[in-house]
């Protein structure tokens, strides 16, 4: 059994003044996405209850990393809306973690701690054409680099 740690809403990131607040998991690909106020993290697996985490997620099952554990700044929803109109609810982007003042981007190649839980950014987790699909049309290129 690999070890664990939680990861609980509200929690601050280390490096920045930042804080994490919302915890979002769903149990199969194209499902809502649930919030939670607290996930266990595994190692090398993601958060317990998630789709990626059980292996059935929209893109388990092609080559890559960086799907245990998804990111995205409440501020990038919020500058979507502001630029084009187009509104999402923090759940309908389908990542894990939604965190206000944090700038993500500048965590990718580097280790950070959320909490207790310590992560390493591996990559952008660019918008995809399933996310449009699931969403509206013109909310993949909204959401390029932010996040």
């Amino acid at each position: 059994m690999m070890p664990s740690l939680t990861i609980a809403k509200e929690r601050e990131f280390i490096m920045f003044k930042g804080s994490l607040i919302k915890i979002l998991i769903t149990s199969a690909a194209g499902q809502p996405m649930q919030e939670v106020m607290e996930a266990r993290a595994v190692p090398g697996k993601g958060l317990e209850g998630d789709r990626y985490y059980s292996d059935t997620g929209q893109y388990s099952a092609k080559p890559g990393s960086g799907r245990q554990v998804t990111l995205i700044e409440i501020e990038a929803l919020e500058a979507m809306k502001d630029e084009t109109g187009i509104e999402l609810q923090a759940a309908e982007a389908r990542r894990n973690l939604v965190t206000c003042g944090v700038p993500l981007n500048q965590l990718v190649d580097k280790q950070f701690q959320v909490g207790e839980v310590v992560l390493r950014g591996v990559r952008l987790c660019e918008p995809c054409i399933y996310l449009e699909g699931m969403t509206q049309p013109g909310v993949r290129t909204a959401l390029v680099h932010r996040g």
